[in-house]
C-alpha cells in the first residue's frame, strides 16, 4: 500500500501543467547613486573604468552641433569610450572614403587572430610582391623580405603601412580578399551598417566606403578589447632592419600621429590622408580616467583635422562626468518552478557606468532591482532572470542584466520518486 501511495504521489507531481515563465516582475528595492553600503556613485576622474562593462547608453545622446564646439570637417563625432555614449555628433551618417583609418579594422583583425593563437608575435611573415606592390604611405619591404608579425604591427601602427598590411593579410587569411571578407564581417558584429572594405590599408577605391559613427565603433572596439594597442601606437620614433639580399639597413619609423606630442591627452590611435578622402583620423585621448575617441573625416588639411579633434577632446572632458559603479549587492535568488532545486542563485555581473553633459548632480542617480516572479525550469548559468535599472532626475539612464549563476534542472520522474521517498522516509 506504501509503494502505491509513492507511486500515485509522483503521478500526481509529474502530471501537474508546465506554465510558461512568468513575466512578472517583482520589485526588490530603489536606492540612489549616494555612497552608501556597497552601492557607490563616482563623478568623472573619481573611480576606475570598467573594462568589463558594455552598457551602452545611446538613448541620451548629445548631438549639439553650435555652441562651444566649432568643427570646420563636414563629419565628426565625440564618443566616451567606456559607456559607448555619444557626446557630439555632426553628419555622422554620411558614407566616406576613410582613408589609412581603415587600418583600424586591420589592427582589430590582427589582434583577435593573436588572441585566438592562429598567430604569434615572433612569428615570421615573408613578403609577397604583391605586398611589395603597395603605393602610398609604406616602409619599402622588398619581395621575399621576412619581418615578425610584431614588427609588421609597429609599421602598421606607427607609419601607417600599407605594405605591411597586405603581409599581414596574406599571413593570416591566405590572400587580400579573404582578410577583406573578414574585415567587413567584422564590422558587421559591430553593427556597422554603413561600411564596405574593399582593401586593408585605406588605398582610395570605388565602394571603400564607413562614417565618422563607424569608425568610432571599431575604435572602441579595438581599445576596448585589446588596450595593448596602446603600446604600439604611441611609439613616436623607432628603427626597423631591412635584410634583403642586399644586406641591413635601417629604416627609420616616426608616428603619423602627431597628436601623441601636440596634445597633452593623447594616446592614439590613427590617422589617414587620400585625395579623396582628404584629412581623417580616430584620435584617443585619456584624461582623469575618462577615454574618449573623436572621429573627424574629410577635414581640408592636416591642420584643421588636428584642431577640429582636439576642439572635440576638449569639448568632451569639460562637459562629461562619469558615474561609475564599483561594487554591486547582493542579490537574493529567484523561485523555481518545476525544478530539482526550489530557488536559483542571482546576480549583477556588470558593473554600471554613465556619462552625463548636463551638469546634473549624479549623487541622486537610482537604481530598481526588478527579479521575475519564478523561473520556469530548467535554467541555464547565464539566464537572465531580471536587471537593475538607473535613473536620473525620473528618467531612464541604462539597466544592466541580472543572471543565474547556476543551472537548475527541469524535475524528472527519477528525481521526483527519489524526493518522495525522502519524504515518506523522513
Amino acid at each position: 500500500m506504501k509503494k502505491f501511495l509513492v507511486w500515485l504521489f509522483c503521478l500526481i507531481l509529474l502530471t501537474q501543467p508546465v506554465f510558461a515563465q512568468s513575466e512578472k516582475l517583482i520589485i526588490l528595492n530603489t536606492n540612489t547613486g549616494q555612497n552608501t553600503d556597497a552601492d557607490t556613485g563616482q563623478n568623472a576622474g573619481a573611480g576606475e573604468q570598467n573594462s568589463s562593462d558594455t552598457t551602452e547608453n545611446t538613448d541620451n545622446v548629445n548631438t549639439q552641433q553650435t555652441g562651444n564646439v566649432d568643427i570646420s570637417a563636414p563629419s565628426a563625432l565625440l564618443m566616451e569610450a567606456s559607456t559607448g555614449q555619444v557626446i557630439y555628433e555632426k553628419d555622422a551618417d554620411s558614407k566616406r572614403p576613410p582613408a589609412s583609418v581603415t587600418k583600424v579594422m586591420t589592427l582589430l583583425l590582427i589582434f583577435d587572430a593573436l588572441q585566438e593563437g592562429k598567430i604569434h608575435l615572433e612569428d615570421e611573415v615573408t613578403t609577397s610582391e604583391y605586398a611589395a606592390s603597395m603605393g602610398g604611405s609604406q616602409v619599402f619591404l622588398e619581395p621575399g623580405e621576412v619581418q615578425t608579425v610584431e614588427t609588421l604591427i609597429k609599421c602598421i601602427s606607427v607609419a601607417s603601412a600599407n605594405d605591411a598590411c597586405v603581409c599581414m593579410a596574406e599571413y593570416i587569411c591566405g590572400n587580400e580578399q579573404e582578410f577583406v571578407n573578414q574585415m567587413n564581417e567584422r564590422a558587421k558584429g559591430l553593427g556597422m551598417e554603413n561600411t564596405h572594405f574593399v582593401n586593408c590599408n585605406g588605398l582610395d577605391a570605388e565602394g571603400h566606403v564607413t562614417t565618422a559613427r563607424n569608425i568610432a565603433l571599431m575604435s572602441r572596439e579595438l581599445i576596448h578589447t585589446y588596450p595593448q594597442i596602446f603600446d604600439y601606437c604611441n611609439i613616436w620614433m623607432e628603427d626597423i632592419t631591412h635584410t634583403t639580399k642586399k644586406g641591413s639597413t635601417q629604416f627609420g619609423l616616426t608616428n603619423t600621429n602627431k597628436m601623441i606630442r601636440q596634445y597633452e591627452y593623447a594616446t592614439g590611435l590613427k590617422t589617414g590622408s587620400t585625395s579623396q578622402a582628404k584629412f581623417c583620423i580616430s584620435a584617443t585621448a585619456r584624461k582623469d580616467n575618462t577615454d574618449m575617441i573623436a572621429v573627424i573625416m574629410a577635414a581640408d588639411d592636416s591642420k584643421a583635422r588636428m584642431r577640429d579633434a582636439i576642439t572635440l577632446l576638449n569639448y568632451g572632458f569639460g562637459k562629461c562626468q562619469k558615474y561609475q559603479e564599483d561594487t554591486v549587492k547582493k542579490i537574493q535568488d529567484v523561485p523555481v518552478k518545476h525544478g530539482v532545486e526550489k530557488k536559483v542563485g542571482a546576480a549583477q555581473m556588470e558593473l554600471f557606468s554613465y556619462v552625463d553633459v548636463t551638469g546634473a548632480d549624479l549623487s541622486t542617480i537610482k537604481k530598481i532591482v526588478k527579479l521575475k516572479e519564478n523561473a520556469t525550469a530548467p535554467v541555464r548559468q547565464g539566464d537572465k532572470i531580471g536587471e537593475v535599472i538607473y535613473s536620473l532626475n525620473g528618467k531612464e539612464i541604462g539597466k544592466v542584466d541580472i543572471l543565474a549563476t547556476e543551472d537548475v534542472e527541469e524535475i524528472s520522474y527519477g528525481s521526483a520518486m527519489k524526493e518522495a521517498v525522502r519524504g515518506w522516509t523522513l
